[in-house]
């Protein structure tokens, strides 16, 4: 017997969205390569060019600012393994952030955040005050700032950081990988240098991203061999993803009241655990977050134990970021925001996304509920 599943972890990975597999499909017929200049080869660079610049609309950027990757990791990657003499990145970036700084050759400095989340803005300026006593030269410093973090959903003050840090000639790098698709995004206004991108976390397929790279930016190209993407990434584009990114980047710009849906659905889920299960943590409540995503947690219970308990009632949720999923230990996003080891151990992440309805998060809520007072009846009026 099928069991009725609900699936609640967009946000390490949305399923693929109907009308992207159709674009798909329609691609994968297109027998050129984009390099080559006869009737197939112009077809192809066609296909390519037009998800270029749906997906420079979607985040309002340029399509020449565009970058093809086979992700956000590699994307992250092109950046910060990058020469810069020091980089500044904070204690809750993504694992494809923090293990390329760990091996850089040059300094790097973890910046903290409060119990909320949110990157220390003092901090910041505080170690920029720094790079003149360091003799360090700030066009040769990288600052990397999420945009949004994927376990907890808190969102950075990217636009204000990067203001204020614009007069000093840092380069900044914003993460967007969860806020893509999810709010509205202005590459232009931000005033950032570089943007990640990952199609599949709204709906795009799996093994593609891109770059933004502001026009006059230089990094050095990560992988060489090859003249696709303005000389910044070799080798022959996935004409199918590619073609999936930019139907995807086209639906998100066109389904953005959907986020109003979505943050209502989030909204409905915490207020109704906070009736049902009083004991239940919201974590980073107090901090702007993604519509879609809530980080709960019930003290007492183990992260990975709830995890397995909801999958076996029909709910796909995660512990943590996906990308990391295999490690052992405590999250380092939860350790970074001060929370006790107890509320830390078992917060779980609860990602809705294009086709998440009422239904699904009612199905939730009765689970969480059965399972966290499973055996303890006398803990419902808690």
């Amino acid at each position: 017997m099928t069991v009725s599943r609900t699936y609640l972890d967009h946000n390490a990975t949305s399923p693929l969205r109907p009308e992207v597999r159709e674009q798909m499909v329609a691609a994968l017929d297109c027998s050129g390569n984009p390099s080559s200049v006869h009737t197939e080869g112009r077809a192809a660079r066609a296909l390519v060019e037009e998800a270029r610049e749906k997906v420079a609309a979607l985040v309002d950027a340029s399509a020449s600012e565009i970058i093809f990757t086979s992700g956000a990791t590699e994307a992250n990657n092109m950046v910060i393994s990058a020469p810069w003499s020091r980089a500044l990145v904070t204690e809750v970036e993504h694992e494809s952030v923090l293990a390329p700084a760990e091996q850089a050759s040059f300094d790097v400095k973890k910046i903290p955040v409060t119990d909320t989340g949110i990157v220390s803005t003092n901090e910041v300026l505080v170690e920029i005050e720094r790079l003149s006593d360091l003799q360090t030269e700030p066009k040769s410093v990288c600052l990397s700032l999420q945009m949004a973090n994927s376990e907890t959903g808190v969102m950075q003050p990217v636009d204000l950081l990067a203001d204020r840090v614009g007069e000093h000639e840092l380069f900044v790098h914003t993460d967007a990988v969860q806020a893509v698709g999810k709010v509205p995004l202005s590459f232009r206004e931000l005033g950032v240098d570089a943007m990640s991108l990952s199609a599949h976390k709204f709906g795009g397929p799996k093994g593609i991203g891109a770059l933004v790279l502001k026009t006059g930016a230089k990094i050095p190209s990560l992988l060489l061999g090859g003249s696709q993407e303005n000389r910044k990434r070799a080798g022959t584009e996935n004409l199918a993803a590619i073609a999936g990114f930019g139907r995807a980047a086209e639906t998100a710009r066109a389904d953005a009241e959907k986020q109003k849906e979505i943050s209502q659905l989030r909204d409905t889920l915490e207020q109704k655990l906070a009736e049902r299960t009083p004991k239940t943590r919201i974590i980073g409540e107090g901090a702007q977050r993604l519509p879609n995503t809530s980080c709960i947690a019930y003290p007492g219970k183990v992260a990975e134990t709830l995890v397995i308990a909801l999958d076996l009632a029909g709910i796909a949720v995660s512990a943590g970021s996906a990308c990391s999923s295999g490690k052992i230990g405590r999250s380092h996003v939860l350790e970074a925001m001060n929370l006790t080891p107890e509320v830390a151990d078992s917060a779980i992440r609860v990602s809705l996304g294009w086709n998440t309805t009422s239904a699904d998060i009612d199905r939730f809520v009765t689970a969480w509920e059965q399972i966290v007072f499973r055996g303890k009846n006398d803990q419902r009026a808690a």
